[in-house]
């Protein structure tokens, strides 16, 4: 008695032809119902390997039988029931199958089908991932991060059938324990084997079978990113509300376990949320699957084992912000990977989904990721100030300010102005503003030890000191900066007592 994959993957046609099987064959309706309905919707594979096994069974003179059964049970269940009453062998190239029927003491004849091409054997030469769709030539990915090329490795279509068949590979292996399944609906499935992350779309859900395959190419420790110092200190002791961005294929994933690491080996306790789980790190590290535990669930749980870090892997959804938020106000260091085409890109994702002014206590450092690398590191924090680009004093209100954390120049500005969030560029100065800045700054310096402050604004030069300062530069630097400032092209000079 064959299961449905034994016949749809043509194991029985084989066993036949190699006469590895002898007496009845008796092959259940609902078995039948299923490959039907799989007809129905376009793949006629099991019906022709049912036929395929059929005419070779009465060629070799042995018997052919539908068994039937108004069963509503699922087909392997309804196998076992049989074999057990009759005393039949089960045929089947599933693992767990085979396993579960020798358990109960049913004859078993298991072997798992012979597949030309495994997904391994696309994996070759540097390549980051495999694409293959039914119809399609094969095509892979090579390369690394931001530098990678598409090939196509030759021009001969896949058929639906090498493509099931590497499917069936596939899954048989998770099962039999070399990975496992996250998720599996009708129109796809998602399957984490060793190091593969693999996604398979099917009809209806696709216009035609396919699947994607995707490997880390590379492992890296944090130090090998050659990162400042300052930034390193900040991820050591103070960043705890950390986010990773980057455009897909960009190296996020890749840092994040360095990142997972470097904490590890720092003596910290340290758990990541995936869907699906494919960061590839040491066992000290429990990944949690989103998939498969609810935000919830898991709240619960990361709040109970108390981690010192989390790593939030493609933070997508509404829910995924507001498990990160909420983490993160719970006193756990969140580390979430996202996806966005700049750096402001990721902090304006929390937009919306929590308050403008817990950003701040939410997110402190945000890492962009180009090609691999490192390409910017914003800071975020929180004033009340009037925002950029107005000029009345009672404007005032809570801005969180975004900088450049290397140099610490405000880049961006965010604020709620009636109902509406804005997030304002901050507009850098020109190199000629710059230079005027330098000199007031270096003859300010060689007066004055106290805090000042320069404003360029419309043709006036305005500078802000203390009321201890304010005679000492009027009597001492007013002639010099009134010629630096026609020099530069300003009307005026402006001294005031900062309040």
């Amino acid at each position: 008695m064959p299961d449905e994959g034994a016949v749809e993957s043509g194991l029985l046609f084989r066993l036949i032809l190699d006469e590895r099987i002898k007496g009845r064959i008796l092959i259940h309706n609902s078995i039948i119902r299923r490959l039907e309905h799989k007809a129905l919707n376009g793949d006629f594979r099991g019906v022709e390997e049912l036929e395929n096994a059929r005419r070779s069974a009465e060629s070799l003179g042995l018997k052919f039988e539908v068994l039937n059964g108004d069963s509503n049970s699922e087909p392997k269940e309804v196998l076992r029931e049989v074999a057990l009453k009759t005393g039949s062998t089960i045929v089947t190239s599933d693992y767990v199958s085979a396993t579960i029927a020798k358990a109960l003491g049913i004859k078993v004849l298991h072997e798992k089908t012979q597949v030309e091409k495994r997904l391994e054997d696309f994996f070759k030469d540097g390549v980051m991932s495999v694409h293959l769709k039914e119809g399609v030539p094969p095509r892979v990915k090579k390369g690394r991060p931001g530098k990678w090329i598409f090939e196509v490795l030759h021009d001969k279509p896949l058929l639906r059938k090498d493509l099931e068949d590497i499917v069936n590979d596939i899954l048989t292996r998770a099962r039999a324990g070399e990975g496992f399944i996250e998720t599996d609906r009708n129109g796809s499935t998602i399957v984490q084997l060793g190091a593969y992350r693999i996604v398979v779309a099917k009809p209806p859900f696709s216009d035609g079978l396919e699947i994607t395959a995707v490997r880390p190419i590379t492992y890296r420790h944090l130090e090998e990113y050659n990162l400042p110092s300052k930034l390193l200190k900040r991820l050591a002791e103070q960043a705890e509300g950390i986010l990773i961005a980057g455009a897909p294929g960009m190296g996020k994933s890749t840092f994040a376990q360095a990142l997972a690491e470097f904490y590890l080996r720092g003596g910290k306790i340290v758990k990541t949320i995936e869907a699906p789980r494919d960061l590839q790190l040491p066992d000290e590290v429990t990944q949690y699957s989103k998939v498969m535990g609810g935000s919830q669930e898991i709240h619960d749980v990361l709040l109970l084992s108390r981690p010192d870090y989390t790593i939030f892997d493609e933070m997508r959804d509404t829910d995924d912000f507001k498990l990160y938020a909420d983490l993160r106000l719970s006193g756990v260091g969140m580390v979430g990977v996202v996806h966005a085409t700049t750096a402001i890109d990721a902090i304006q994702r929390f937009v919306g989904r929590v308050e403008l002014g817990m950003i701040p206590s939410i997110i402190d450092t945000v890492i962009f990721m180009k090609d691999g690398e490192v390409a910017k590191v914003y800071s975020v924090e929180s004033v009340v100030k009037v925002p950029h680009g107005l000029k009345e004093a009672d404007l005032a209100r809570p801005v969180v300010i975004v900088k450049d954390f290397l140099t610490e120049e405000p880049e961006y500005e965010m604020y709620v102005f009636g109902e509406k969030t804005f997030v304002v560029p901050i507009k850098r100065k020109s190199s000629k503003e710059q230079m005027i800045l330098n000199s007031i700054n270096e003859l300010l310096r060689r007066h004055i030890e106290d805090d000042y402050k320069v404003e360029l604004n419309e043709g006036i030069l305005e500078i802000y000191v203390s009321r201890e300062s304010y005679s000492t530069i009027t009597r001492k630097c007013l002639r010099k900066l009134e010629k630096i400032s026609r020099r530069a092209g300003f009307a005026e000079v402006s001294i005031h007592v900062m309040s």
